[in-house]
């Protein structure tokens, strides 16, 4: 069958987070291994792979739109659906006009063997294995579309959180081996990885599976030589230990001062109606540990806007929670009817325009935190990481230590090269 991939062309699209991204490089790499080249900008491809995702209404519908509109834009090409949203509405995909395969979070990274079936039969497959039964971890490091490469770790979830579809559409928790992972890191090293994000659905649930340790991968990836710079995507407040903290603070190279860490509520009772893990005292906890030990640190913080429980009062409660938090940035999502989850059992359902005001509130709070952090660096030395332009002739663009966007000319000698910059308020990027 190798053979009839050779000369294909594909292309590929992304949607939702950084693990989704690092995986659809991967298949990128799969397939490019049986010969199929990407598509040019422009260039009608063979085949098209859509990697979705069904975090919220809104995912579900931009995967609809994007896969209609890649139907009618290039009519006869073979498309695949896989990701989140493939997982929990197979059927609703697989209706889809111009879907020709559904792939499950479990057969996402097996995808040469279904092509091969699909040039074998050239009928409709639809395979999905049940999230109870999905156990097995399959590694993913590749290069984004600038220069940050992202590692998964580890995937699937078993928190259950009253809201979440997440553990239905990637699985029981599991993970990599330290052992394995850090060779993962040293190989792209080796092809130029300066920095390396750690992905996964549940960074902190790392090793549960095989009695190994977050911090303990985290050591062992600071030692890797070549990469320059590690960040972690996000992690539970209750995983994030106080020896994580420490360790980042005064022991390791190579872990950048930055943080992302899931809130979701200031308020403690929506929290467990939410089925979280932690209170606002813990939360508050390790945000002022951070900000003790590493005061320049960017501490970005996930929050949902009218859920389900957030009476007017405990909507107040949160918000003046949230508010007396020193973060850098609110991830804002208005709350979001998920099919299926235990919260539509729960009281109390928030208009969904009072839903949307509040999220306007705490994007405008997460705006002034964000503006005020970074207004609070400028004239400070800083090292930055320089990416790869966007378009030809654009300005590049990099990222200081604790997240900064600057911004300088076009100069190919900076790419994938860490500088020493002062930041002023000339050189802050405008798309912070």
């Amino acid at each position: 069958m190798e053979k009839k991939t050779r000369h294909l062309k594909a292309a590929f699209h992304t949607l939702g987070c950084k693990l989704n991204f690092s995986e659809t490089s991967t298949i990128g790499k799969l397939l490019s291994e049986r010969g199929v080249e990407r598509a040019a900008e422009g260039e009608r491809p063979d085949l098209i792979v859509v990697n979705t995702c069904s975090v919220t209404e809104m995912a579900d519908k931009k995967g609809r739109q994007l896969l209609r509109r890649l139907a009618r834009e290039w009519p006869g090409a073979t498309i695949v659906a896989t990701g989140c949203y493939a997982q929990l509405k197979p059927e609703e995909v697989a209706a889809i006009e111009g879907v020709d395969m559904v792939l499950g979070s479990n057969e996402k990274l097996l995808i040469t063997r279904y092509i091969d079936r699909w040039l074998a039969e050239r009928c409709q497959l639809v395979e999905v294995t049940p999230f109870r039964e999905i156990k097995e971890f399959r590694p993913s490091c590749e290069r984004g579309d600038r220069t940050r490469y992202f590692l998964k770790v580890q995937d699937g979830c078993d928190y259950f959180c009253t809201y979440c579809t997440i553990p239905y559409a990637r699985g029981r928790s599991r993970s990599g081996k330290i052992a394995d992972i850090t060779a993962i890191a040293a190989e792209a090293a080796s092809e130029g990885a300066k920095e390396i994000v750690i992905t996964g659905v549940n960074i902190g649930d790392f090793g549960r599976d095989s009695g190994e340790r977050l911090i303990d991968l985290l050591k062992a990836l600071d030692t890797v030589e070549g990469v320059e710079r590690y960040r972690i995507s996000s992690i539970e407040p209750n995983l994030l230990s106080e020896e994580m903290i420490r360790w980042i603070a005064e022991e390791s190279r190579k872990f950048m001062p930055h943080f992302h860490i899931p809130l979701q509520s200031g308020s403690d009772a929506v929290l467990r109606l939410m089925n979280r893990r932690y209170d606002t005292a813990l939360f508050a906890s390790r945000i002022d540990m951070i900000r003790r030990l590493i005061p320049d640190a960017f501490i970005g913080v996930d929050v949902i806007a009218g859920a389900r429980g957030e009476t007017d009062e405990e909507w107040e409660r949160s918000y003046s929670f949230i508010r007396s938090l020193p973060v850098t940035r609110l991830h804002v999502f208005p709350y979001s009817e998920r099919p299926g989850t235990k919260a539509l059992a729960i009281g109390h359902n928030v208009d969904p325009r009072e839903r949307h005001l509040r999220a306007g509130r705490l994007s405008a709070l997460s705006d002034k935190k964000h503006a005020a952090f970074v207004n609070g660096h400028i004239g400070e030395a800083a090292r930055v990481l320089w990416e790869h332009p966007g378009r030809p002739g654009a300005p590049m663009h990099g990222f200081t230590e604790n997240y900064i966007k600057i911004e300088a000319p076009f100069d190919p000698e900076y790419i994938n090269r860490v500088t020493g910059i002062t930041i002023t308020p000339e050189n802050l990027s405008k798309e912070q």
